[in-house]
């Protein structure tokens, strides 16, 4: 039977465009020790079926661009780099390997290009926006490979989507899992899920979580849109994941996102981020790209904003999908992150195929 939604509090408030009042002070759980604010909401039930209004048009943090951008846009030209900034192609940095061994103890990310991370958490192995296609729809072929092999995976115990764009939804990618892998996708979107014949779609809302194996999967908000066909602007919602292991580690998948408020916010609701999974590409020109996608310097920013002790960035080095030249991203990324006087060690900027694995903190 299919159950009718009820917007939450919460819900009802990230509906709202305005940034609204500020966040009332932290509530003190019975032993003394700060609660997150506000408290965290009860887990959602795996798979289940629910109701949803058809546009999501009133989540948007910006408009989306009228026919005179996108005469602008057309008329300039700037879809790609010109020929000199694809000529650092080579550099982009390539090193597949294999997976580092990992069991319910550890939390490990493994960047297989693009935003594709395969995430080891709590005993469980999840990909993000999984793409492993050599071409998506209205893109050049990759310009690099996949960092990980397809048949060199552990087996897929989860999968988390942060949008409908088609760098993000793999349509051949997604039809290599089993049927029953679980999802977990944004509200109005496991419908797309459902005809191609997934068991258990776990749609949820800005601020809502679910639990898998111990590990909890909690969907927030980003600076985004969400568009497939000619007919279904924002039909569906946009976002990113925090997944929090049984021990309490935190890595943020950022999926798709411009900068703005959202970030301090996800950082007050979920604190302590050991790693934050940022995209730094795709950022050019500005005037047309800076609603919805992060340049390296705010993607530093918004790590900051999160309080987040780690970085990882993606989104860069897969696709060419804007104007900038191809390594751009990286060396920006790593003089904002110097300027910021953030530590060296904490900038996690992998290879495509890389891995690394996040150590306890010491106490």
């Amino acid at each position: 039977m299919t159950q009718q939604y009820e917007p939450t509090a919460d819900t009802v408030s990230a509906r709202r465009d305005a940034a609204g009042p500020p966040p009332a002070p932290q509530l003190r759980g019975a032993v003394g020790t700060p609660a997150p604010y506000p408290p965290l909401a009860a887990p959602r039930p795996l798979g289940e079926h629910r109701i949803w209004a058809r546009s999501f048009t009133d989540r948007l943090t910006a408009p989306l661009p009228g026919i005179r951008a996108l005469a602008r846009f057309a008329r300039e030209g700037a879809f790609r780099p010109r020929p000199e900034g694809l000529r650092d192609i080579g550099l982009i940095p390539y090193e597949p390997a294999p997976l580092p061994e990992a069991d319910a103890d550890t939390v490990a990310v493994s960047w297989a290009g693009h935003a594709s991370w395969v995430v080891r958490i709590g005993g469980l192995t999840v990909l993000t926006d999984p793409v492993w296609s050599r071409r998506i729809l209205g893109t050049p072929v990759r310009i690099t490979p996949v960092g990980i092999p397809w048949e060199e995976l552990p087996g897929v115990d989860a999968v988390v989507v942060s949008h409908n764009h088609y760098d993000h939804l793999d349509a051949p990618t997604l039809c290599r899992l089993a049927r029953g892998t679980p999802v977990f996708a944004p509200a109005g979107l496991a419908v797309w899920f459902r005809r191609r014949g997934f068991t258990c779609v776990t749609e949820l809302d800005w601020w809502e979580g679910a639990e898998l194996g111990g590990v909890r999967f909690d969907f927030v908000p980003a600076h985004h849109w969400s568009k497939r066909t000619l007919t279904d602007t924002c039909r569906s919602l946009w976002g990113g994941w925090v997944l929090t292991a049984p021990d309490g580690r935190r890595v943020y998948f950022a999926g798709d996102t411009g900068y703005g408020r959202w970030f301090s916010r996800i950082g007050a609701r979920y604190p302590g981020i050991d790693l934050a999974l940022m995209p730094i590409g795709a950022y050019a020109p500005r005037w047309w790209l800076s609603d919805v996608h992060c340049d390296p310097e705010e993607a530093v920013r918004a790590t900051v904003d999160l309080g987040a002790r780690r970085m990882a960035p993606m989104h860069w080095g897969t696709f060419v999908l804007s104007a900038e030249p191809v390594l751009e991203p990286l060396t920006r990324l790593r003089a904002a992150w110097r300027t910021a006087g953030l530590p060296r060690e904490d900038l996690w900027d992998l290879a495509v195929g890389a891995s690394r694995v996040l150590e306890r903190d010491a106490p």
